[in-house]
């Protein structure tokens, strides 16, 4: 099933998620809506927040970028109750996009490197380093868990240079190729 995306406004954005426990009802089967979500808006990676939900889940499909880096050719992970443990190496900067904010594209600068640990789908606790597009992509969707969006890392001066599209989202005048759930602050 294709979920609505929240879109910029959405306070679910701003929330720092909660962790969760195996027995949160219908676990897989959201998983699973996540990943049809995600893949049906295009993306690479997916927070619970992104489709109204506030818990300490993402997604992560960084198989398209195979090609460039090879590794990355089965990187398709769930991540529950993650926790970044260090950041570190060079901050490389890379125009990041949020399903949250279509047709939003911003330069973003990053650490090259993270260890981070988790849970699996299954609740097998995992703790890996990663490097590169995969540590952009988690540390991306890690924001979402922690109420973080990706404008919050550009500069006041980069913020007011978008504010008409910012303010495009609250009055849900944009148009989307895909599900999405715009902001009314009258709900």
């Amino acid at each position: 099933m294709i979920l609505p995306i929240v879109t910029y406004g959405d306070p679910v954005l701003n929330k720092r998620g909660v962790d969760i426990s195996p027995d949160f009802p219908d676990l897989q089967a959201f998983i699973d809506h996540m990943f049809d979500t995600m893949y049906a808006a295009t993306g690479v990676g997916l927070a619970a927040h992104q489709v109204g939900k506030a818990i300490r889940l993402f997604i992560a499909d960084a198989t398209p970028f195979g090609d460039e880096e090879p590794e990355l050719s089965d990187f398709k992970k769930v991540f529950i109750n993650p926790e970044i443990i260090e950041e570190s190496g060079e901050e490389w900067t890379f125009n990041e996009g949020c399903l949250s904010f279509p047709d939003l594209r911003l330069d973003v600068r990053r650490k090259s490197n993270i260890v981070i640990r988790y849970f699996d789908r299954d609740f097998v606790e995992h703790t890996e380093e990663l490097s590169g597009m995969a540590a952009r992509i988690v540390q991306h969707e890690y924001d979402h868990v922690e109420g973080v969006v990706f404008i919050d890392h550009i500069s006041p001066l980069r913020k007011r240079m978008v504010k008409g599209k910012l303010n495009d989202y609250l009055k849900g005048s944009f148009s989307c190729d895909y599900k999405v759930r715009p902001y009314s602050a009258k709900r």
